[in-house]
């Protein structure tokens, strides 16, 4: 988008728009809610930073607000009435609730990344709370009420918007009124069980009292409830909603389960709160067998949060540190920056060839181990020193798994 914000064109009211922003969780939960969207009957436009698509058909057009147009026009064109968006915080400052009207906004967390692209903490939140001011009486807003901006995202939520708080108990106590809680969150590997339990006005609604989905870990509990609430939001049937979320496949590169014995999973975890949160679900998973993270961040890229990062793994039994997408900056003083967290760590090593720091991870791994790699998920892409090269975490997994 350029900085002049463009009017959205006069077909887009035609189309019901739910906007899904946050740190973590955007492409999970904006692909849930338009699985649950499809309840309504009819194709379902999606946008993620991954692609386009009218239900699972990739539209190829370019990843720009020009592309986007064109995928809602085309979408709608082809019989569309309701889109699922992602929002990002770089396209939310530079207009984007603005030139596209959303009649639901979603909100997943806020944690530390971007900073780069923002400066502060403080621009970063401005840019997601645009989603929310944007919204205009007879909108929703579904806001995370257990993550601690709830309070400052609820004040600027327009006179006339209705406001749904969701939460589960491993995010914290929450700071708005909660209307859809998660009572349990357990985790298999086949998937997380939710127990639920929707209060005030929401109590009588239909909503039921567990839901499964077939991604792992609680923070898709969290997703789950944003995605359940933000397709409530347009008209939709709990129990119609909660039965689509239910049979959606697990996201790619989102705890992706790329082999067993050892247990090999790839994520995208690439901030301080989605790596922590995805070690703790693999601790939890793993239980008295072995825990190896391997993972780095991305070069030229938001350096405060690498100590951080590295904190996020301590729990972990080993940690290997690996480049993710170094740049042009030196993937050593990448590494002995994310080191700093780990300092006293009884098990940190360093192989900053991302292909042989994955190989030793699950060729030194135990039958029974997890081994965790981070940083990278559904990417098929590595840049080292300004060249893109093939690379993919689940392949090269996959490979060395294969060489057990």
């Amino acid at each position: 988008m350029t900085a002049t914000v463009p009017d959205p064109p006069p077909w887009a009211s035609s189309l019901t728009s739910v906007g899904t922003t946050g740190t973590n969780g955007k492409t999970t939960t904006t692909t849930w809610i338009a699985k649950a969207l499809a309840a309504h009957g009819g194709p379902v436009v999606r946008a993620t930073t991954i692609g386009f698509y009218l239900d699972d058909e990739e539209l190829r057009h370019e990843k720009s607000y020009d592309g986007f147009l064109a995928t809602m026009r085309e979408g709608l064109d082809r019989g569309a009435r309701f889109a699922s968006v992602e929002l990002t915080s770089e396209a939310l400052a530079q207009g984007f609730a603005r030139a596209w009207p959303c009649q639901v906004g979603v909100f997943t967390n806020l944690s530390h990344d971007h900073l780069d692209a923002h400066g502060s903490p403080e621009h970063y939140l401005a840019s997601k709370a645009q989603l929310f001011l944007s919204l205009e009486p007879g909108a929703t807003a579904v806001l995370n009420a257990c993550d601690e901006t709830a309070p400052l995202l609820r004040e600027v939520v327009p006179v006339g918007v209705s406001v749904y708080g969701y939460g589960v108990p491993s995010r914290g106590a929450p700071g708005i009124d909660l209307d859809l809680e998660a009572t349990s969150v357990q985790l298999g590997w086949d998937g997380t069980r939710i127990g639920l339990r929707a209060r005030g006005a929401l109590a009588s609604a239909g909503f039921p009292a567990e839901l499964k989905v077939r991604a792992i870990g609680a923070v898709y509990a969290e997703n789950a409830l944003a995605a359940l609430l933000g397709a409530y939001a347009t008209g939709l049937a709990p129990d119609a909603a909660a039965r689509a979320i239910a049979a959606a496949p697990a996201p790619p590169g989102r705890f992706e389960i790329v082999a067993e014995r050892p247990w090999v999973v790839v994520d995208y975890a690439h901030t301080p709160d989605a790596l922590a949160r995805t070690v703790a679900a693999g601790r939890e998973l793993a239980g008295a067998s072995g825990l190896t993270v391997v993972f780095g961040a991305g070069g030229k890229r938001d350096r405060d949060k690498r100590a951080p990062m590295g904190e996020a793994a301590r729990s972990a039994d080993r940690v290997i540190l690996t480049s993710d997408n170094p740049r042009n900056e030196d993937p050593a003083d990448i590494a002995r920056a994310i080191a700093q967290g780990l300092a006293g760590h009884p098990a940190v090593a360093t192989e900053l060839d991302r292909a042989l720091a994955i190989g030793r991870a699950i060729a030194e791994a135990g039958p029974s181990d997890v081994v965790l790699v981070c940083g990278k998920g559904h990417e098929r892409e590595q840049t080292i020193g300004g060249v893109v090269r093939p690379f993919s975490d689940a392949d090269v997994a996959r490979a060395a798994h294969a060489r057990r």
